[in-house]
């Protein structure tokens, strides 16, 4: 494990995050730490003005950003256990982000150590001719998780106003009456998502949702890693490069869904993604805040068997 050195960003006195706190020492902790990435509800976003892609909101150095991440990562087992016990609340992650910025590799290290059976990762692909018969949240809705179980939307119901907003065209394979495709289509979407996740919040199913920020530079950087290693030429698209020239349409779209659906029930996080560990830490932090704020606890046993485990432990005893 690395070694602390200044983590006064997160731990003001020096103790891991785990040892010895109470859920609410612990949940104020890393609330002060991903603060600055929670977009405010009801704020206008311009991107990036209003949130860097580098390393200017914290003062964490990359050893203390590994040894967070590994105490992070603990916390986030030991929390999802008893969320899984107690099969009242689950989570939903919603990941966005542009080409490279480094999705994939946020889960790896996020969920590592997590009890496979309740984590559910799902990666949205372009709709199949069943799910473009329904509405746009309808395959989504069918990929949610379960009381007890994390769920992770690798892209997600937000790509209906990010794709299909920069390239229009697709909402003619959506089988749409003429009358609905209009001016108001996106305001009318992103109105629907927010109520979409209010419902689900208030049937127990967390929602929380995190855009992976990249500049246009660091983007060229990693696809150009793609295109010199031949290991990673099966990462590559010819999609990759064709999207990179609407980036400011999405940057505009995504700027625009941030102002319109980060709520008191839902907010949206906006993490620096140029560094890859700080995204990680950031990402384990916001993810960990939610279950500490669940509060989750491994259910009681039934009074009948409390009362007849001295009896039960007589008999296994006498066999062991």
């Amino acid at each position: 494990m690395a070694k602390q050195t200044d983590t006064a960003t997160l731990l003001p006195d020096g103790k891991p995050i785990g040892a010895d706190r109470t859920a609410k020492e612990r949940r104020r902790l890393i609330e002060d730490f991903i603060s600055p990435f929670r977009v405010k509800p009801g704020s206008t976003v311009k991107l990036p003005r209003d949130f860097p892609t580098d390393l200017r909101q914290t003062s964490l150095t990359e050893q203390d950003g590994q040894w967070l991440l590994q105490s992070g990562t603990r916390l986030l087992t030991d929390l999802q256990a008893k969320l899984a016990a107690q099969d009242t609340y689950g989570l939903l992650v919603v990941l966005q982000a542009m080409d490279a910025a480094g999705k994939d590799g946020t889960i790896r290290h996020v969920m590592s150590g997590v009890n496979p059976q309740g984590v559910h990762v799902t990666s949205f692909k372009a709709a199949s001719a069943e799910e473009l018969n329904h509405d746009f949240l309808w395959r989504f809705a069918r990929r949610l998780p379960a009381r007890g179980e994390i769920g992770i939307f690798n892209r997600s119901h937000y790509e209906e106003v990010l794709v299909a907003r920069v390239h229009p065209e697709q909402l003619r394979s959506q089988h749409l009456p003429e009358d609905v495709i209009g001016k108001g289509i996106w305001k009318r979407r992103l109105r629907e998502i927010s109520e979409w996740e209010r419902h689900l919040v208030d049937n127990g199913i967390r929602v929380v949702k995190i855009f992976l920020h990249v500049s246009k530079e660091e983007q060229a950087k990693r696809l150009l890693k793609r295109i010199d290693d031949p290991a990673r030429n099966w990462k590559l698209s010819l999609g990759d490069m064709q999207e990179r020239r609407f980036w400011q349409d999405y940057q505009d779209a995504y700027a625009d869904l941030l102002s319109r659906t980060s709520t008191e029930w839902s907010p949206w996080h906006v993490i620096p993604a140029d560094t890859k560990w700080l995204a990680r830490v950031a990402a384990a932090a916001i993810i960990v805040h939610e279950l500490l704020d669940i509060d989750p606890h491994y259910p009681k046993a039934a009074p009948e068997v409390i009362d007849d485990l001295p009896r039960f432990r007589e008999e296994l005893a006498a066999t062991a």
